[in-house]
């Protein structure tokens, strides 16, 4: 080997590298661009069946079938606006969400009343937890500035809103020009197993994401009757809260029924412990305890393995070895991922055994 192609070895290796780092700085840049057309992809598999509806039923043209599909994102999303904003506005002090001292004030006086309730039991609560100096080292701004920033991403959205109803318009309308391109870069002598994969993977992600839509709802509907029975207030904000930490498998809807439990003490501060505060808080878990075993046997089961032919089982190990591998995000696109690999593995792989059992519903 001569010290010429050591050399332009690496040279190479060099600009690889470089070309590398560039490529993932240029991402790094672009993220909100990306994050775009990641978002306008979803809403077109989950546009794509409303489309299709309005086409084959209703036999409207592609491009009026396509602006009615639009025009569904667009009253869902206002509405969502119409409704939320103005009981954010109204009710944010009132849950205490966006001052520090209120939370930091309400917390202590929740503790307060836990340890005088302890205390007639012979509990000190005080020799096993000083909330006092653990609230000395928590920063408890860190929940407001987070809600903060959350309303003012949602304050400032318009653009980005703009811009993916824009993408997603010609995601659905120009989705046969997208295969017809794809076609002319797709390699000949994979062409019929490529454009097989995406058919199936779009098809099957499409019913995945309405699913999801769908079972968000019912729990949202679920924890709202549960919060107006026993009059919790803010009662429509906490079932949407809780009801989107259930995307979060597994781990969301616990998180959920800690965060309703907390919104529940501090909302009847002022009560009695033992008779209001206690009694409250244990209805509202074992309502939002009923609702997850709902969602857990009947809508999760019935909605997520149907959608994408998958058995329950193979779902939540897939769920959970995700979990464990990249933490609440992996629990979070484990599904989808885990679909478009089952199919890949079935067009490119049908010999396989192993695909053969995993993707036999398929």
């Amino acid at each position: 080997m001569t010290s010429k192609l050591i050399a332009n070895g690496i040279l190479r290796a060099i600009v690889i590298i470089l070309a590398t780092v560039v490529g993932i700085y240029l991402l790094y840049q672009i993220q909100s661009v990306l994050i775009y057309l990641i978002v306008s992809l979803i809403l077109t598999l989950i546009g794509n069946p409303f489309l299709d509806f309005f086409k084959k039923r209703l036999k409207f043209s592609h491009t009026l079938a396509t602006l009615f599909t639009i025009g569904i994102f667009v009253a869902i999303i206002f509405g969502l606006i119409i409704l939320f904003v103005p009981l954010i506005a109204a009710q944010g002090q009132n849950l205490s969400l966006l001052n520090t001292a209120e939370i930091e004030k309400n917390a202590i006086a929740l503790f307060q009343q836990l340890n005088q309730f302890l205390e007639s039991h012979h509990i000190n609560l005080k020799k096993i937890f000083d909330f006092k100096n653990f609230s000395s080292k928590v920063n408890f701004s860190v929940i407001p500035n987070f809600l903060n920033t959350l309303l003012g991403t949602i304050s400032s959205f318009g653009m980005g809103l703009a811009s993916v109803l824009f993408i997603t318009f010609f995601f659905l309308k120009d989705r046969v020009y997208f295969i017809i391109g794809a076609k002319k870069l797709i390699p000949d002598s994979h062409e019929e197993q490529i454009l097989d994969s995406l058919h199936k993977i779009n098809h099957l992600l499409s019913r995945y994401f309405i699913g999801l839509l769908v079972q968000l709802s019912i729990v949202f509907v679920l924890y709202l009757i549960v919060l107006l029975i026993f009059g919790i207030p803010n009662a429509i904000i906490i079932a949407f809260l809780c009801a989107v930490l259930n995307i979060i498998p597994y781990i969301g809807p616990l998180i959920a029924s800690v965060l309703a439990a907390l919104l529940t003490m501090i909302s009847h501060l002022g009560g009695n412990f033992q008779t209001e505060i206690i009694p409250a808080t244990i209805y509202v878990l074992i309502g939002f305890w009923i609702v997850q075993i709902i969602d857990n046997n009947l809508s999760q089961p019935i909605i997520f393995s149907k959608s994408v032919s998958s058995h329950p089982l193979e779902i939540f190990l897939v769920i959970l070895i995700a979990g464990f591998l990249f933490g609440i995000l992996g629990m979070v696109i484990a599904v989808p991922l885990y679909t478009i690999l089952k199919v890949i593995g079935k067009v490119f792989f049908p010999e396989n055994k192993v695909i053969q059992l995993l993707t036999k519903d398929i």
